[in-house]
C-alpha cells in the first residue's frame, strides 16, 4: 500500500475497534471497574503487569488480584497488615507472577503513594525527550527501590532493550485521552504524542505484513522504529494506532 492508502486503512481500522466492545475482552476492563484515580492506577499496573498469555486467564487472575485485596486496591496498599501479606505470600497468582511478586508490588506502591499523590510523578516526560524510553527506566529506579529481587524482572528494561510492552500499554490507558472511553487518559501532564506501540506478537507481525518495520524481534529498538513511522500518520496521538495492529492481529482479518 502507499503511504496515503496505508494511512487510510489504519486509521479506519483504530476507529473500528476502538470502542467500548474493545473492554469487555481486554485485561483493561479490570481497571474500569473503578472510579478513584489511585485505584485505576493500582488495577492497571498491576493487570498489565501480568498481561501475558490468553486474555481471559489474564483477566481470571486479575480478578484474584482484586479479590485479594478486597476489590479495593489504593486501601489496600495503604492499609495492609503484615498477617494479610503473610497471607498471599504462598499463593499462585498468574504464571511466573506469585504471591510473593505480588507482596513485594503491594510494599512498593504503599511507599511511592506515602510521598505521591499518583504514579503519574514517577513517568513524567523530561524536555528534549520523545518517548517513554527514559521515564520508564527512572519509574523502574523508584519503584524497585532495592537490589536484585526476584519481581524486577516483571517490570521490564527498555535500556537492556526489551519493548517494556506492558509498561507501554499501562501507560497507553493513563495517559491517552480520546471520547472512546476506553482509555482514561486520567493522567493531565504527560502529553500522548510521547505514546509508542505496545509491541508483541500480534502488533509485530501485523506491523511486518504492512510494511511498518523490518527489524525480525520485538524489542525496543523495533518500538522505535515503528514509532517513526506510526507518528507520520498521527504525531498528536500516535498510540491509537495500537487498536488497528492489535484488532487486525488478533481477528486475523488482515493475514
Amino acid at each position: 500500500m502507499k503511504f496515503d492508502e496505508l494511512k487510510d486503512f489504519l486509521n479506519e481500522k483504530s476507529d473500528q475497534y476502538n470502542n467500548y466492545d474493545f473492554i469487555e475482552y481486554d485485561p483493561i476492563q479490570i481497571p474500569h471497574r473503578f472510579s478513584l484515580k489511585q485505584d485505576i492506577e493500582i488495577a492497571g499496573f498491576l493487570s498489565a503487569t501480568i498481561s501475558w498469555g490468553n486474555r481471559k486467564a489474564i483477566i481470571k487472575s486479575a480478578e484474584k488480584m482484586l479479590d485479594i485485596m478486597g476489590n479495593s486496591p489504593y486501601d489496600f496498599v495503604m492499609n495492609f497488615s503484615e498477617k494479610d501479606l503473610h497471607s498471599i505470600q504462598d499463593k499462585s497468582i498468574h504464571r511466573t507472577f506469585n504471591g510473593e511478586d505480588f507482596t513485594y508490588f503491594i510494599k512498593q506502591f504503599n511507599k511511592i503513594y506515602k510521598e505521591n499523590e499518583s504514579l503519574e510523578s514517577l513517568f513524567k516526560i523530561e524536555d528534549a525527550e520523545t518517548n517513554f524510553l527514559h521515564a520508564i527506566e527512572r519509574f523502574r529506579v523508584s519503584f524497585l527501590e532495592t537490589g536484585k529481587h526476584r519481581s524486577h524482572k516483571h517490570v521490564s528494561s527498555p535500556y537492556k532493550n526489551s519493548s517494556s510492552k506492558r509498561i507501554i500499554m499501562f501507560l497507553r490507558w493513563m495517559v491517552r485521552k480520546d471520547k472512546r472511553s476506553v482509555d482514561f487518559g486520567i493522567w493531565e501532564n504527560i502529553d500522548q504524542k510521547h505514546l509508542s506501540i505496545p509491541l508483541d506478537v500480534h502488533t509485530g507481525n501485523i506491523s511486518r505484513k504492512l510494511g511498518l518495520i523490518t527489524r525480525t524481534q520485538n524489542d525496543w529498538k523495533t518500538v522505535e522504529e515503528l514509532d517513526k513511522v506510526i507518528r507520520q500518520f498521527d504525531d498528536k496521538d500516535p498510540a491509537k494506532y495500537d487498536f488497528a495492529l492489535f484488532g487486525l492481529g488478533v481477528s486475523k482479518e488482515f493475514l
